[in-house]
């Protein structure tokens, strides 16, 4: 039921349009590049959320239903065009050791769709207008399990200390290669305060 749009995102792997955003600083400890502060702009997104029983559960099935969407499932019935990074929006306990169920997965529209953006025939995809976002974030390579992302943010707090800058609860994941490539890039983003 994939075969199609996987077979599309294939032919048209090369074209991935970034999300349009700007490094503000970059900060590095020993020698290797440690996080960066980055601000993107305001946009719309195509958002599912889902809440399964295991994180990579709810990304993967949000992930086909935004694949779906982009390939041919929208009022222009056309492909849309890839951009990267796709996010994964997450909260965690107030105890910070788990992961709540909900995760927001969410797609930015191509710059040409920006203005207009095709409507979703899933009913499940909510186009967003999101404000604008100040992250620090920090690279990963690999799977997004629940065991993973907890363990890469509780490295990057232990990175950037004691801070209230950033917010403590919701996190996202930023992935820059399909689900299903086992070493792919990754980023943790923390939400820098207004």
């Amino acid at each position: 039921d994939m075969a199609g749009p996987i077979a599309q995102m294939t032919r048209h792997n090369q074209a991935r349009e970034p999300v349009p955003y700007v490094t503000l600083s970059q900060h590095e400890k020993c020698e290797e590049a440690a996080y960066e502060e980055r601000w993107y702009p305001a946009g719309k997104w195509a958002c599912v959320t889902k809440g399964e029983p295991m994180y990579e559960q709810s990304i993967s099935m949000s992930f086909m239903k935004l694949m779906r969407y982009i390939c041919k499932e929208n009022s222009v019935g056309c492909y849309l065009g890839m951009t990267v990074p796709v996010l994964n929006e997450i909260h965690l306990t107030k105890e910070g050791t788990e992961l709540e169920r909900e995760v927001v997965t969410a797609y930015y529209l191509p710059g040409e769709f920006q203005q207009n953006p095709p409507v979703p025939t899933d009913p499940e995809i909510h186009i967003t207008e999101r404000a604008p976002l100040w992250v620090i974030t920090r690279v990963f390579y690999g799977m997004t399990t629940e065991e993973t992302i907890l363990r890469e943010i509780s490295l990057f707090w232990e990175l950037l200390g004691s801070t209230d800058t950033v917010l403590r609860e919701t996190c996202i994941v930023a992935a820059y290669e399909n689900p299903s490539i086992p070493q792919r890039r990754n980023e943790i983003w923390f939400i820098c305060r207004a």
